[in-house]
């Protein structure tokens, strides 16, 4: 190969190298545009788009505006308003600082941009196509705020153009970029046509009603309708935002939106706590439903690691994986029967809509719908419709209670008072009722203050006895054996370094280790639960997820899959007859226990049917 001189790139050829990092399709491109107006105050954008943004692509904003001397410097490469010295860029509080954006737009593509300032009399616009100024800083008319169209994405890279896909992919692109931002920002209204159609409407939302109805339209009326709204923090860091119920998972990534700082951001740290936290609760292959926020100080989060700024870097990785890990392993382990959560009705499958029956992300029984379980039981004096139902008060069904089971043995007296809070009246029936009869063998059925209630007495008793052994685990001292013959794990000599430094991640469950030489291990000490399982491999298995994520809890996954197996194999089983008072003492565990909404495969426990659905079953007053 011939030598080749270094010499300088042309001013044109390094922006469009810089575009290939920034611009890699329209999505992208707006991405940078909607940012920018975002970091200019704009409290209202427009959007409009044309074959999927190849053809054009227009963003309106009410921000602060670019002056009329200023226009031709956006787009030189490294300028910007967000960055004065060296120190803040260990403070970023804006989402773009690169001065990238403009300057790669400009170099592919034929760009228009019209500003206005406060203080100036008038507009003025400026034309540049593929990198070279057309004409400009021109008068023009538009109102404060700024608005940049750009057409012909990559018409002088036909190269660039050629792997781009059809108008409605590179639309769907775009239109999730624009609903992560509309979800970053619920103070501004987001408005965006295609094709001349109207596609989203999101008005600027300033109380929670508002922000609720801005997750229905972006989530969808099932993610606004089976979620848990929580706000936490711990020093300087707060986490809050809306988390999906354990039963309303996905098959795929879709609807996972996490912010640090007000910038959507993907992070395998991030995702791996999450996770982590619906551990317990969810089928194997399913994907937890979430729109979470976090806020950190700049200082401890280097938001400069990508050049589309989409991935982040914590100062301390270990300490926020932990916080998010505790805080939505708490909110989802204090669910309790009785919660006030936004119910979802059962249906039958004959009623079931085809929207229900055929979407392949959501779970829904084909009887009911899962979580209806910690919806709000408390009794509502609801009137059914048309002939109506027979409604008792507490004391009344105590009553029917006891004369239908005279040879109960259990004080229904004693149960009640013994589970009710302390702030509710007396003999008021309990979230999850009382037990009625026992159905094949497999069901218990109950009734409570809505209407009829249906455990899966199996599921229920696995996620109880499984509670009790991760408590016990937890709160006495572990059981340790002793190795005669220690076990020897040969690992890279940098893998031995992580073990070293890592140690306590092994010696607080009890597994002792010790290094022999550079790339040996010894383990000399393991926990009792573990005497059947691999250790070499887990040992492995920890320090690889050390590598990658600076952390690993796997030894604790492990303990925890073993003890979900042990309380599966002693849940009661099928055909099991069960009394009414080992089925209501059930019940009463069930609503004192943690995640008792799902067993430890992820499937739900147990489901309700309110009064009003059974009416409709039954074309009551119809």
């Amino acid at each position: 190969m011939k030598r080749s001189q270094i010499r300088r790139l042309d001013d044109r050829l390094i922006n469009q190298i810089a575009a290939g990092e920034v611009i890699e399709r329209p999505a992208s491109l707006l991405k940078e545009l909607l940012e920018n107006s975002l970091d200019a105050g704009a409290d209202s954008i427009d959007i409009e788009i044309e074959r999927g943004g190849m053809k054009r692509i227009e963003v309106s904003d009410n921000g602060f505006g670019i002056d009329k001397d200023e226009l031709e410097l956006a787009l030189s490469r490294h300028a910007t308003s967000k960055l004065n010295c060296f120190d803040d860029l260990y403070r970023i509080n804006s989402l773009g600082f690169r001065g990238e954006a403009l300057p790669s737009i400009a170099a592919v593509s034929k760009l228009r941009i019209a500003s206005k300032i406060t203080e100036a009399n008038s507009a003025f616009e400026i034309q540049c196509h593929g990198g070279q100024f057309l004409a400009g800083p021109a008068p023009c008319a538009r109102e404060q705020g700024t608005t940049i169209e750009v057409t012909d994405l990559f018409y002088n890279t036909p190269a660039r153009r050629k792997f781009l896909r059809t108008d409605t992919t590179e639309y769907k692109h775009i239109d999730q970029n624009i609903r992560k931002l509309a979800l970053s920002r619920f103070e501004v209204g987001f408005r965006l046509s295609h094709n001349g159609k109207n596609m989203l409407d999101c008005p600027a939302a300033a109380n929670e009603s508002e922000k609720n109805q801005r997750i229905s339209t972006i989530c969808g009326e099932e993610f606004a309708q089976n979620n848990l709204h929580f706000s936490a923090e711990q020093a300087d860091i707060k986490l809050e935002g809306w988390l999906g119920l354990p039963t309303f998972s996905r098959s795929q990534r879709d609807l996972q939106y996490f912010y640090v700082n007000g910038r959507a951001v993907r992070e395998p740290m991030l995702a791996h706590a999450v996770k982590r936290a619906y551990a317990d609760v969810m089928y194997s292959g399913r994907h937890p439903a979430f729109v979470l926020y976090m806020s950190i100080s700049p200082e401890v989060v280097d938001v400069n690691v990508h050049p589309a700024k989409t991935e982040v870097r914590f100062k301390d990785t270990r300490q926020i994986h932990d916080f998010i890990y505790r805080t939505l392993n708490k909110v989802i382990a204090d669910l309790r029967p009785g919660d006030n959560i936004p119910p979802a009705r059962a249906q039958l499958t004959s009623f079931a809509s085809d929207s229900q029956m055929n979407d392949p992300n959501t779970i829904t029984p084909q009887t009911s719908q899962a979580y209806s379980s910690i919806a709000n039981y408390q009794s509502r004096g609801r009137q059914s419709t048309g002939q109506g139902a027979f409604r008792f008060n507490a004391e009344e069904q105590l009553k029917g209670y006891k004369a239908l089971y005279p040879d109960d043995s259990v004080s229904l007296q004693s149960v009640t008072t013994e589970t009710q809070d302390p702030g509710q009246d007396a003999g008021e029936i309990p979230p999850l009722g009382f037990a009625l009869a026992q159905l094949k063998g497999v069901y218990i059925l109950s009734e409570s203050a809505e209407g009829l209630i249906l455990v899966d007495m199996h599921a229920a008793h696995e996620r109880i006895g499984y509670e009790q052994l991760k408590r016990v685990f937890a709160e006495e001292p572990i059981m340790q054996q002793p190795l005669l013959v220690p076990i020897r794990v040969q690992l890279p000599e940098q893998s031995v370094r992580a073990a070293v430094e890592n140690i306590t991640i092994f010696e607080r469950v009890g597994l002792i280790i010790e290094t022999v030489g550079e790339t040996e291990l010894v383990v000399r000490q393991i926990p009792v639960v573990l005497n059947k399982v691999d250790v070499s491999g887990l040992i492995k298995d920890v320090l690889s997820d050390i590598a990658e994520l600076g952390m690993s809890d796997r030894i604790e996954q492990t303990i925890h899959e073993i003890f979900a197996s042990r309380a599966c194999h002693g849940a009661v089983r099928a055909n099991r007859r069960l009394s009414l008072p080992e089925m209501n003492a059930l019940l009463r565990d069930m609503e004192s226990v943690e995640r008792s909404g799902q067993c430890n495969h992820g499937r739900p426990t147990w489901v309700s049917v309110s009064m009003d659905d059974l009416d409709k079953w039954f074309l009551r007053g119809q």
